[in-house]
């Protein structure tokens, strides 16, 4: 229903309501039908259903069916050791999805806890939740409007609601109805919505909606939306998969060719067991967990909080930010930007110069004389964002107070859109008007070059700037209640201030910042489309002709396959609801597109949660904004985020790399495991000796690879294509590659300890362990020699590979692990063969490396 269109005795009616409100048997009897004025919570997960929820991993499944299996046929060790890494991952998991869920307490805690109503002809105070449609609300200044109401009466009634609609300043009310169709939040200026708060004047209002029909009600059904997996999310369930249908194959083909050779079939399924461990990197999920940790640790250091894990990884991938205007990009705080007086022009490059002329003075004076704002005794200024930039503007030139007391005034109103102040001067009785410039100049004394005045008007607009005119007269006396008709005429023009938002001034590099690194910054705010697109193009949001603006009347008359065609086009978003705002971000993600949306307002808060990464504003953010984000900027600042970026690139690039590290040991088990029966060995590795290489040996170092530095280029390349894998970019080549060469080390150790007498197992299960030290080694750069980016660079990294070295140095020679492990200790010549063969994959892998960087260092061809 648009109320807003209708006349008010047609709401009234529709209501069942009317001047004098509803009887309270009424109310009573509404409130049955309608439910509390309150917002529901949708569908709680239970806590059981949640933990139970991390089991349903397909490879946690595969590892609980290995240690079942295991138990079966006796091995409890191996059962014992699988099962507590399956419950260490799920209890971290459960804990990361508990903390999540709290967007819809912080709305449920913005509903206010009383209004006053006309009930039965009288007013009254009833608890907000108690409101039912058709209920005559009272308002004054510093309420919270406690629902969705259509304004009745309004007296300089003007409302803040900026965390709804991102409009920066507050909005005049006013009772008419509005013939227009499909009108945003932001231009019903006869309404006024739940969550947003009376800055000045009184008036009253009928409800028209409550509890989840309102604005605010819709907004929290949005948030109830499922969030956005993160790409490594994504990329990992798709590899997940992949790897658990080739663990089952592999396993399937090795027992079916084992018991076609006759083998033992207690034996066959053990080792198809070692087989399904040594393919699932059990340390992987702890070990992104762990980094990720790590990472958003560090990066409260650079002001950014992560409240979801997974978003520090997401941050490598974004290759959109759409960002808030209002607070985000701009200082949320309204700055006199130009003043036109006596023919001149005054801006931020000679504003000390206006107090130099009389003219200038005069308007000064005006500034503060037609003014409700106050100065607090710290100097801090209270009152309507717009007067506040007035009087700081008159302070910022000489003038810190009003020169004469005010003696009376014709309060502001929305249909004459013009203020009238009265002050006692020596002169006589000085009458200071404020309105919009061109009402205000129709009750001017007629000026010389008028349509220059006018021309002036339009460019200040055209700039989005909000445009007031100010003008003055003396009077001889005036009524205890004067009237607009009686003294707003023939009055002296003073001059116009034209007043906006202004960016913030980091936000010019951090815009700049965003282009070389492949990212493409786009404002969504509820603002005005003229001032958006000026702020837009003074940051560099829209920097070339192409670049296309668009409200959110346009967008709604839009087919979803034109805005498809379109979206990557536009850069500015102006008048948009939130219902929109999560239209674009979705519109964005099926392009294939990572996104980021930064926000503070209540009206942010689906898009911030349904983006791949939501970025809420720690210090102006509203608490419904920080709970629905994934991300918070602890210091408001635009550029804070791309600072975050470079972190999010840099810990992408390490999770990849330790991605690689742990496939490839992987690999090497299962080449080992699948090629040594085929050539005649005994099968290599028991399952405990792999459960420990790929925990321990293995999750300590890469661990540790989080801690590498960024590389010199990470915000000179565009981000990450969103399908790549992680193969890309030839690691899949380098697991299989390296795999194999570690399956051959081994089983080349293995054939020569069998064939000496020696103890092999412990041979193969030391060669395997310390052949990833020194590929951990290698791959921590993918382009330089450990040599130049310097062996001490990661002290981490060198301290888990001693201790590594240290931990397998004691279970094979310490008595009481040796039965655990089933190892022996190793002879002097036998453990001086183990790091000889150990040392086979650095040397291959730096290697690679070099003869790459020859290959990339040799010139092109002359044709």
């Amino acid at each position: 229903m648009n109320w807003y269109r209708l006349q008010l005795q047609e709401v009234f009616e529709l209501l069942g309501s009317g001047k004098k409100g509803l009887s309270s048997a009424a109310a009573e009897e509404r409130l049955l039908q309608t439910g509390p004025n309150e917002l529901e919570e949708g569908k709680k997960k239970t806590i059981a259903g949640m933990l139970l929820a991390q089991f349903a991993d397909v490879m946690i499944l595969i590892l609980l069916a290995a240690a079942i299996i295991s138990g079966i046929i006796g091995d409890l060790t191996d059962t014992i050791v699988i099962l507590v890494i399956v419950l260490i991952n799920a209890v971290i998991g459960f804990f990361q999805e508990f903390r999540a869920e709290k967007a819809m307490l912080a709305l449920k805690q913005m509903a206010v806890t009383q209004a006053r109503v006309i009930r039965d002809d009288r007013a009254l105070s009833v608890p907000s939740t108690e409101l039912v449609p058709g209920d005559l609300v009272l308002l004054e200044a510093g309420n919270a409007v406690p629902a969705d109401i259509r304004i009745t009466e309004s007296v300089a009634l003007r409302v803040e609601e900026a965390a709804l609609t991102g409009e920066s300043h507050s909005v005049d009310k006013k009772v008419h109805p509005i013939d227009a169709e499909e009108l945003p939040l932001g231009d019903r200026n006869n309404m006024a919505f739940k969550g947003t708060f009376v800055t000045y004047g009184r008036g009253s209002g009928v409800v028209v909606a409550t509890g989840m029909q309102t604005e605010l009600g819709r907004i929290a059904r949005m948030l109830q939306e499922a969030e956005t997996q993160t790409p490594l999310q994504q990329r990992m369930a798709v590899f997940g998969k992949k790897l658990s249908v080739l663990v089952l194959f592999l396993c399937v083909l090795f027992f079916i060719t084992s018991w076609l050779r006759g083998e033992d079939l207690v034996k066959m399924v053990l080792t198809s067991i070692s087989l399904a461990v040594a393919a699932i990197p059990e340390a992987l999920p702890a070990v992104i967990t762990i980094s990720l940790a790590l990472a958003a640790k560090r990066l409260v250091r650079f002001n950014s909080l992560i409240r979801k894990l997974p978003a520090v990884e997401t941050l490598g991938s974004v290759s959109y930010i759409c960002t808030d205007k209002t607070g985000t990009l701009t200082k949320n705080k309204m700055q006199v930007e130009e003043v036109w007086v006596n023919e001149t022009l005054y801006d931020h490059t000679n504003a000390a110069d206006i107090s130099g002329s009389p003219a200038g003075i005069q308007l000064l004076q005006a500034f503060l004389l037609n003014n409700d704002a106050v100065a607090e005794a710290d100097g801090t200024l209270k009152g309507d964002s717009t007067e506040t930039a007035l009087m700081a503007f008159a302070r910022q030139n000489g003038l810190q107070e009003a020169p004469w007391p005010r003696i009376a005034e014709i309060a502001f109103d929305a249909d004459r859109k013009l203020m009238t102040t009265f002050h006692q001067t020596d002169k006589g009785i000085l009458a200071v008007t404020k309105g919009a410039p061109d009402i205000l100049l129709d009750i001017c004394k007629p000026v010389a070059g008028r349509e220059d005045l006018s021309v002036r008007v339009n460019t200040m607009a055209e700039k989005g700037l909000r445009t007031l005119g100010f003008a003055c007269r003396y009077w001889d006396r005036v009524e205890e209640e004067p009237a607009s008709a009686e003294y707003e005429k023939d009055l002296d023009f003073l001059g116009f201030a034209g007043i906006i938002d202004p960016p913030r001034e980091e936000v010019f590099e951090a815009v700049e910042q965003c282009k070389s690194a492949g990212i493409v910054p786009v404002m969504i705010t509820g603002d005005h489309p003229l001032t958006a697109k000026t702020i837009a193009g003074r940051i560099g949001i829209l920097s070339s002709g192409k670049d296309q603006v668009i409200t959110g009347t346009e967008l709604a008359a839009l087919e979803p396959e034109a805005f498809a065609a379109r979206v990557e086009k536009i850069k500015v978003y102006a008048r948009v609801s939130p219902e929109q705002k999560l239209q674009i971000v979705k519109a964005l993600q099926e392009k294939g597109h990572y996104v980021a949306m930064t926000g503070d307002g209540v009206n942010d808060a689906p898009s911030l949660k349904k983006a791949n990464i939501g970025i809420a504003m720690g210090i102006t953010g509203t608490d419904v904004s920080k709970e629905a984000a994934h991300m918070i900027l602890l210091d408001d600042n635009f550029s804070t985020i791309v600072k975050a970026v470079q972190q999010g690139r840099r810990i992408y690039d390490n999770i990849l790399k330790f991605i690689k590290y742990l496939m490839t040991t992987n690999s090497g088990e299962l080449w080992t495991l699948l090629l040594g029966p085929l050539v005649g060995l005994p099968v290599a590795l028991l399952p405990i000796h792999i459960l420990w290489v790929n925990l321990v040996s293995d999750g300590l170092p890469a661990i540790s690879l989080s801690f590498e530095k960024a590389e010199k280029d990470i915000m000179k390349r565009p981000p990450r294509p969103p399908k790549e894998t992680v193969f890309a970019q030839g690691r899949g080549m380098h697991m299989l590659w390296v795999g194999m060469l570690m399956a051959g080390v081994v089983l080349a150790a293995q054939a020569w300890a069998i064939n000496n007498g020696l103890h092999w197992q412990t041979i193969v299960f030391n060669v395997l362990c310390l052949l990833q030290m020194g590929h951990v080694l290698a791959i921590r750069s993918e382009k330089y020699s450990l040599f130049s980016i310097g062996i001490f660079s990661n002290k981490p990294l060198l301290g888990a590979v001693a201790l590594a070295m240290i931990l397998q140095f004691v279970i094979t020679y310490v008595p009481f692990f040796q039965p655990i492990f089933k190892t022996q200790a190793l002879t002097l010549m036998e453990f001086l063969v183990v790091g000889a063969a150990s040392s086979v994959v650095f040397i291959a892998v730096e290697l690679e490396k070099f003869i790459s960087r020859r290959r990339k260092a040799r010139p092109e061809p002359v044709l």
